[in-house]
């Protein structure tokens, strides 16, 4: 007999609460500790919430504007929840978008977000969406994670890594982190704390891109880019691995102005490192992505 089931998604939760503290992370990035939520909050790590622009007065004025030149809505913005469900507070960590183009349009919610919400401000957020988590039976699948992630990349794999370790899975965890100055690495001391709480289950691995010369390099700090080397090196247990590889990706933007040029759309962090690990025979089912950017 055919299954007949209307099977219905369960409807997103709207939260609105106090911002508690604003947490500095890099120049650019700051986490919202929100206000603990009258109820628990259903959540995996590694999800998103969105974020509508129209609930703060002072930028309305400029939604209207955008919303007038582009003859369309602004769409609300997605962030990814940086603390895990065990933690009680939700937090989201919030880079500030530089205007780059090819982009027509000025970041509006991020750089308010990041410059503008203090404490005591009240945030409403809509949650909570997204596969990019581990799946139930991932010790199944493997007993090795690695967390390949650049810039604010960096938030969902935080809050998958704090989930299973305090979950206590029977995983290794690898967490490979890229940026261009050990001063935009966020969580630093978080992840040091992290990997000195659990030797032999978690490595953290620091890849910096524009140090100056004479930058103290270490085994956990490593100059350059992460490049297949540095996997090979990092991963010995390529083939049964499982990559969580999430960071800036080419935008929409740019594949619009690849397509009116003819020309091919320089890859970003994301499609590098995609890149590298294919080249390393690592299989696209052993890979979960998300893009930024």
């Amino acid at each position: 007999m055919a299954d007949t089931t209307v099977r219905t998604r369960a409807p997103l939760q709207v939260l609105t609460l106090p911002v508690e503290r604003v947490v500095p992370e890099t120049p650019d990035t700051v986490s919202l500790v929100m206000a603990e939520a009258p109820a628990p909050l259903q959540y995996k790590a590694g999800q998103f919430c969105t974020v509508d622009v129209r609930q703060f007065s002072a930028l309305r004025p400029f939604v209207a504007f955008l919303e007038q030149q582009k003859g369309r809505m602004e769409p609300a913005r997605s962030y990814s929840v940086a603390s895990a469900p065990h933690e009680g507070r939700l937090v989201l960590t919030v880079k500030e978008e530089p205007f780059e183009p090819p982009c027509a349009w000025p970041p509006l919610l991020s750089p308010y977000l990041v410059h503008a919400v203090k404490p005591g401000d009240v945030l409403t957020v809509t949650g909570f969406q997204g596969p990019y988590v581990l799946p139930e039976d991932v010790e199944a699948r493997t007993d090795h994670v690695v967390h390949v992630v650049a810039g604010s990349g960096s938030v969902p794999n935080f809050a998958i890594l704090k989930d299973a370790l305090h979950r206590g899975r029977k995983l290794r965890h690898t967490f490979v982190y890229s940026n261009r100055t050990w001063a935009d690495a966020c969580f630093r001391k978080a992840l040091h704390d992290l990997a000195l709480r659990h030797p032999g289950k978690l490595r953290v691995v620091h890849a910096l891109t524009r140090e100056p010369e004479g930058f103290a390099y270490s085994e956990h700090v490593r100059a350059g880019r992460i490049g297949e080397a540095l996997l090979r090196e990092l991963v010995p247990d390529l083939g049964t691995a499982l990559f969580y590889v999430c960071g800036p990706a080419i935008s929409s933007w740019e594949r619009r102005r690849a397509l009116e040029t003819g020309t091919q759309a320089t890859p970003r962090f994301l499609e590098a490192v995609l890149g590298h690990l294919h080249s390393l025979g690592v299989s696209d089912k052993h890979i979960k992505r998300e893009a930024f950017g």
